[in-house]
């Protein structure tokens, strides 16, 4: 009985949950600096990681029998989910198998090449063969677990097979690893070098052992199929003018053993399913003369989708089980209402236009300076229809001209207008006249540093682009260099601010000669897959009348502007829009489409919004505390005007994203400056929607953000709008992504509540009104997690649907999934600390809610910039902790051990 109750217990139940979450976290790391082989070796496929999930499991089923959880349906579902995952997972694990199949255009293949690396031997023994296989990978940290003997017997004889050595290939090389073994066979031994690398053939060595031969291999194995594919069309669509593709697909004929055919198109997101074997377009040759198909047999694929399903079914069922945690908590949090606030958000403020002294022109000469007060007087007109005219990214996307030359300007000078003139003016007057704009300071420049190198007053915010140039050289020249040959987590504010220089100096001097203006369209072709040329290409490649009409047209146009000759500009602007709409016409965007994007960019909601949330936070946030000091304050009529103007932002913050949604032609959440702004939106939405009778909690969700519609605006996040990769155009995107990340407002919420109860733990002596506050914020603290953990748990799964649907598994341990599976597990603890008698106090929950959120900013932020993986924007060579980030630990701890010596207030639901 003693054993039962340790192993049935729920501390048992944190501890293994704990071992799960660190040992996956650490592998993540270890993947990073040592090779995904070592995480896999090390952590993700060894005895121990997997007897802790076994263990993990059996826990559950003995807690799901001594609580009868089968009483109350939805606990029990969603509990028992788990354990149906867990065997669909181990069926696939140790069942089924993948790997690859390359067929080149119009062969037939019927073989593939295994997912795992082998050490494959083969014995030749006169007329008898033996044949004998391991499944083998190696690790580059902790390099004893690589050892291994193997004894094959054959006949009356034995080989002994000993483990020497593996040597690595470099990361930056596509060789081979080489595995060294000895061979024993009588007393006699052989060294043999084997080169192998996982997902490709190995090379086979002899042995000669007298009468005997030895045949060795490591790598990837072939692996027959019972049926065969014949290529017969390889079809590959890029984005128009660009190299990145847009789809592609395999045109196939399956050939049954029977004899029997048909004939079956694979791309992605759609699969080819051949008896217990699917098929998956994974990638292609790199002369695209033949296709690169994903193969997965996975018996256990139905098993983890019932699991799924049970998951998701019993999750939701939970919010409106009467009997359930979430219902009690939201019962109680409705029966004592600290403020009274209706619905939800903001106001989106009316930004200034900037003047001429956000960039300073000293030093400049008169004539420059009535040069450029002319041009900010009569070329706002012309400047506007210079805007409307259409660019292709060198993504591929099509886009108005001033959505380019807003980047253009926000990227040089770090905002999105300069010395009173729109982005538009600004870029014309460069094109027209890059002489006098050479000495025009608008390029930032951050580091006193690089100030004193360039020999320019430490005061300057901007710098000129003729100022990095004397005698005709390139002052950064070997700066640069030095500074982009160290690794990004050794780089200091001087290194990045020299890149960043070197960049703006590098577009500064592409707008001067045109190059990032493509402008004009060239009669599509399959060549050109309807590319578009900026004005000097243009010229140098098109021929006849075209050329001649370019030519003519850009030199018009510029010389109108030099002599300011706007009326004249007007017309030949409106030459390119009608060569554009003619010529281009394929890819041409719509007039109601270039005024829609322009009236957008102008909007500039989301940086208004920032501005917003924050002061917006911080108001109701000290209402909030005057309240809980000073319970006779009863602020009614301001807490309807927080209500009308929280109202107002919520309005204005999800037609920004429906806007975008339009404008780009998919969710908006495929990048991280999209995904900031909708955990943003998230965030205030929990707000809203379930915590409005808190003053507080509404507080802490409009501070949230106000916090991550901040970080999305930092200079080094990329707001523009961009094409998607072939994968993401999938409704699995849209389902998996908004589900999983709205998860994070509310874990972002409850950390915020948790600090918020933190502060009130260090001031709640002698108030014991004050202890009733905590509570009641605790059980909206819990709320915001419960509905979180269920968010990211169901969008986390969802996301293995999709990657089973596209590419044929579920799960690779790619650093974002580990992370996400990590974050679950530690909002699982958290959930359930409760259960622990000793742990079931408002201060650790406090605590453990934000300390928790540790673990979604490390999916979120560390995964995309510290660790590498397909999920990442990282290389692997991450980029040096910001110093906020030492000043917010510090902060938090100190904050936490004052709490601490108050925490004595003991939990009542």
């Amino acid at each position: 009985m003693k054993i039962t109750n340790v192993l049935f217990s729920f501390k048992t139940t944190l501890i293994l949950l704990a071992i799960l979450a660190i040992g996956a976290g650490c592998a993540t790391f270890i993947e990073n600096d040592f090779g995904t082989s070592s995480a896999r070796v090390l952590v993700y496929n060894t005895i121990w990681y997997e007897s802790i999930l076994v263990l993990t499991c059996i826990n559950l089923i003995g807690i799901i029998f001594k609580y009868k959880m089968w009483k109350n349906k939805a606990r029990f579902i969603f509990h028992s989910s788990f354990v149906v995952i867990l065997i669909g997972a181990g069926i696939t694990r140790y069942v089924g198998y993948e790997g690859i199949m390359q067929i080149p255009e119009g062969s037939t293949e019927n073989m593939m090449i295994s997912g795992e690396p082998y050490l494959q031997v083969t014995i030749q023994d006169g007329d008898k063969v033996y044949y004998q296989e391991y499944q083998k990978e190696f690790t580059s940290f902790l390099s004893d677990v690589n050892k291994f003997s193997h004894k094959i017997l054959f006949g009356e004889k034995a080989v002994d097979i000993d483990y020497k050595n593996f040597i690595f290939a470099k990361k930056e090389t596509a060789k081979m690893g080489l595995l060294v073994v000895d061979v024993t066979i009588d007393g006699k031994t052989q060294e043999i070098k084997l080169p192998g690398l996982r997902g490709q053939k190995g090379v086979q060595r002899d042995l000669i052992f007298d009468n005997v031969i030895v045949k060795l291999e490591y790598g990837s194995k072939m692996v027959q199929l019972p049926f065969s594919i014949k290529l017969n069309d390889f079809q590959l669509d890029r984005y128009p003018g660009s190299m990145s593709p847009s789809s592609y697909a395999s045109e196939v004929t399956v050939i049954e053993e029977d004899g029997k055919s048909y004939d079956y198109r694979i791309f992605m997101n759609r699969t080819l399913s051949e008896g217990n074997f699917l098929f998956f377009q994974s990638s292609y040759f790199p002369d695209e003369t033949g296709t690169v198909l994903s193969v997965n047999n996975d018996p256990g694929k139905w098993p983890t989708y019932l699991g799924y399903f049970l998951l998701t079914l019993g999750l939701c069922l939970n919010f409106f089980d009467k009997k359930s945690r979430f219902w009690k908590l939201t019962k109680f949090v409705a029966e004592k209402n600290i403020a009274s606030i209706a619905l939800a958000l903001t106001l989106a403020f009316a930004s200034t236009s900037l003047k001429a002294e956000d960039a300073k022109v000293d030093n400049q000469t008169k004539l420059t300076v009535e040069y450029l007060n002319k041009l900010k007087d009569e070329s706002l007109n012309t400047s506007k229809n210079f805007g409307k005219l259409v660019v292709q990214s060198n993504g591929g996307r099509m886009k108005p001209l001033s959505t380019l030359n807003r980047e253009i300007i926000q990227k040089l000078s770090g905002k999105a207008s300069l010395l009173g003139m729109t982005s538009d003016q600004l870029i014309l007057g460069m094109l027209s006249t890059p002489d006098i704009w050479k000495d025009v300071k608008m390029i930032k420049i951050q580091t006193p540093k690089l100030k004193k190198f360039l020999g320019v007053d430490v005061k300057e915010k901007y710098i000129a682009f003729s100022e990095v140039f004397k005698d005709g050289n390139y002052l950064l020249a070997d700066e640069a260099e030095k500074a982009l040959q160290t690794k990004p987590i050794e780089r200091g504010t001087y290194e990045r601010d020299i890149i960043k220089i070197d960049e703006r100096l590098n577009i500064m001097y592409s707008v001067f000669n045109g190059s990032l203006l493509n402008i004009y369209p060239q009669v599509a072709n399959k060549e050109d897959n309807s590319k578009w040329y900026n004005p000097l290409d243009a010229i140098q490649n098109f021929t006849g009348q075209n050329k001649t009409a370019i030519e003519t047209i850009t030199r018009g146009l510029i010389n109108s502007i030099v002599e300011n000759k706007w009326e004249d500009a007007d017309n030949f602007i409106s030459m390119i829009s009608m060569y554009q709409k003619k010529v281009g016409a394929d890819v041409m965007l719509s007039d109601s489409k270039i005024e829609g994007e322009i009236f957008f960019n102008n909007l500039d909601i989301f940086f208004k919004l920032t501005l917003a949330y924050i002061l917006l936070g911080l108001i109701m946030l000290v209402v909030a505390f005057i309240v809980i000091f000073k319970p006779d304050f009863k602020p009614k009529k301001i807490t309807t005007v927080f209500f009308i103007a929280l109202a107002t932002l919520f309005s204005l913050h999800t037609f920004g994203m429906g806007y975008r949604w339009v404008l780009s032609g998919h969710a908006p959440w495929s990048n991280i400056y999209e995904t900031l702004v909708y955990i943003s939106w998230s965030a205030v939405f929990a707000g809203v929607i379930f915590f409005r009778r808190s003053l507080l909690a509404l507080s802490a969700a409009v501070i949230i953000a106000g916090i991550f519609m901040f970080t999305a605006h930092l200079t080094d996040v990329d707001p523009q709008i961009t094409n998607l990769v072939p994968v993401l155009k999938s409704y699995w995107l849209t389902i998996h992504v908004s589900i999983l990340t709205a998860s994070y407002g509310f874990f972002g919420l409850g950390a915020i509540l948790g600090f918020l109860t933190l502060i009130m733990f260090i001031f709640r002596k002698n108030r014991p009104h004050v202890d009733e506050i905590i509570k009641h914020v605790s059980a909206i603290t819990e709320i915001a997690l419960i509905i979180g953990l269920a968010a990211i748990t169901i969008g986390n799964f969802l996301g293995g649907v999709w990657a089973n649907e596209s590419w044929g598994r579920y799960w690779g341990w790619d650093p974002k999934e580990t992370w996400a599976y990590v974050s679950i597990v530690v909002y699982a603890i958290v959930i359930h600390l409760r259960f622990v008698k000793s742990f079931n106090t408002p201060f650790v929950f406090a605590t453990a809610a934000l300390l928790g959120f540790s673990s979604i900013l490390m999916t979120y932020l560390g995964v995309n910039f510290y660790l590498s993986g397909m999920h990442s924007y990282a290389t692997g060579d991450p980029v040096p902790i910001p110093t906020w980030a030492y000043y917010t630990v510090t902060i938090v701890v100190v904050t936490i051990l004052l709490a601490f010596r108050n925490r004595n207030l003991k939990e009542t639901l």
